[in-house]
């Protein structure tokens, strides 16, 4: 890169007087590991564990970034490894990991009344995917704000079970830990071995974990654009119906309510028809808690990590279900992983252009800009491509089964954290793929993304190359 092409704030000066730059998506990658590497740190001292001894620097690099990444994975037990102090290195960094170290570090300097500096508003401006900085740090504030309140509600929901069952003081640490985790799309627990297997028919706890999955899940700009639609239509006349209030939202935000509510649908009819008899997983239950165990296993592969059944017990279609649910993931910028339920929405609205003979893909009268298409397909074949690598490592180092090794894969690359029950028995080289298959998945699509934007508004020249087909399909 030439100096004249790089900003100036992202300039490092080095001794031996070689300029480097960083942009933001480097940043970000530099400020995660950052994190995850104090977590480590941290979780390593023998104060973290209950036994008093030092963690295997593996284990605690593992744990770390499986919570940076909002991930759930685990190769300890949580409830009974980790001493109290331990259990809150985890929990604050899936509160890093979930909402972003820049959204956390803004908001220190604005209760310090330090200014945000442009480099600062451009990290922030990638890690929640905006076209422009304006109104960036207004927009995060809000975020972080509404993200406690959100937990807040969340675990005094959870309250009303925890408590009678353990007690005020350990009932509220439960409700505070499964709130955070849950709404960060995390899925780290601390109940035991069986996630929450034993909550399977309480009401409470599945539709506040539920509710709180989804609303990280949807992503900070639905958010914001639900709320102002929602407030514009209190304050207009009679006449302004719920239909006109739904159309003045964002194309994105439409895209992503209504592929998120139709995932849930299609997830929930599955399973309830492909487990109902299954005797290991929804045979036993009453229909309350069929219907109850199906939705929850509907929304959870959505990245949150969370079950109430037992997952090796799925039917094989159960099983490949969930990991298309895991590969999709959630919504952009939000607390979620995978590919995103846009770029697969995207996709989906383009092969349907393309079989209808049409050039443009269209949806509710707007059209869709080529470059979001191709950048969707970008991610869609490198996110792809990462997870077949990983799993041929994988497949090297470990001698589980090819189903539980995708099953593996997929979920670590998604940051989702269901396990068919391997992830304690990796050896030394299986954890290291997978601690880097979360990275990636944690921060690979929206580098991937930037980057692109970034290379697409650079390479627009006035040379354009002779078109000649080529025969595909």
């Amino acid at each position: 890169m030439r100096t004249e092409d790089a900003p100036g704030f992202l300039k490092l000066k080095h001794s031996a007087g070689v300029s480097k730059y960083l942009d933001p998506s480097q940043t970000l990658v530099i400020g995660f590991l950052i994190v995850i590497l104090m977590g480590t740190i941290l979780l390593m001292l023998p104060i973290s564990s209950t036994q008093g001894e030092t963690t295997a620097f593996v284990d605690a690099f593992f744990t770390a970034t499986s919570a940076v990444c909002v991930t759930g994975l685990v190769v300890v037990n949580t409830l009974e490894y980790w001493s109290i102090f331990g259990k809150i290195v985890i929990l604050i960094c899936i509160q890093i990991g979930g909402l972003g170290f820049m959204s956390l570090v803004s908001m220190i300097f604005i209760i310090s009344g330090r200014r945000i500096t442009l480099k600062s508003r451009l990290i922030m401006q990638e890690a929640f995917n905006f076209d422009t900085t304006s109104g960036i740090v207004r927009f995060t504030k809000n975020i972080v704000l509404g993200t406690f309140a959100v937990e807040l509600i969340g675990a005094i929901f959870l309250a009303f079970t925890f408590i009678p069952e353990h007690g005020l003081g350990k009932g509220i640490a439960y409700s505070i830990f499964h709130s955070i985790s849950a709404f960060c799309n995390a899925g780290f627990d601390i109940v035991g071995d069986n996630s929450l297997t034993p909550y399977v028919g309480n009401g409470i706890v599945n539709f506040t974990i539920m509710t709180l999955i989804v609303l990280g899940g949807l992503g900070f700009s639905v958010w914001i654009d639900t709320y102002k639609t929602i407030m514009f239509k209190i304050k207009s006349p009679d006449n302004f119906t719920w239909k006109q209030a739904f159309y003045k939202m964002s194309l994105h935000t439409r895209l992503v309510l209504i592929i998120t509510v139709i995932l849930i649908a299609i997830g929930f009819v599955f399973f309830f028809c492909a487990e109902y008899g299954n005797i290991n997983t929804l045979g036993r239950l009453p229909i309350k808690d069929k219907i109850y165990a199906a939705l929850f296993q509907s929304v959870t592969p959505r990245t949150a990590g969370f079950n109430t059944i037992t997952l090796s017990e799925l039917t094989p279609a159960s099983k490949i279900m969930t990991i298309l649910l895991m590969f999709i993931g959630g919504s952009p910028a939000g607390t979620a992983g995978g590919i995103k339920t846009v770029t697969m929405g995207v996709l989906l609205l383009c092969t349907i252009s393309t079989i209808k003979g049409k050039e443009n893909t269209e949806i509710f009268k707007k059209r869709i800009p080529f470059h979001i298409i191709t950048r969707a397909m970008a991610i869609t074949v490198i996110s792809i491509a990462v997870v077949i690598f990983m799993l041929m490592m994988l497949s090297f180092s470990e001698s589980a089964s090819f189903m539980e090794l995708v099953f593996e894969a997929i979920s670590a690359f998604g940051t989702v954290g269901l396990t068919l029950g391997i992830t304690s028995s990796l050896s030394f080289t299986g954890k290291i793929f997978i601690i880097v298959t979360m990275f990636i998945g944690r921060l690979g699509p929206i580098t991937m993304a930037v980057a692109l934007m970034i290379k697409q508004g650079r390479d627009k020249g006035a040379i354009q190359y002779a078109e000649e087909r080529v025969l595909v399909g």
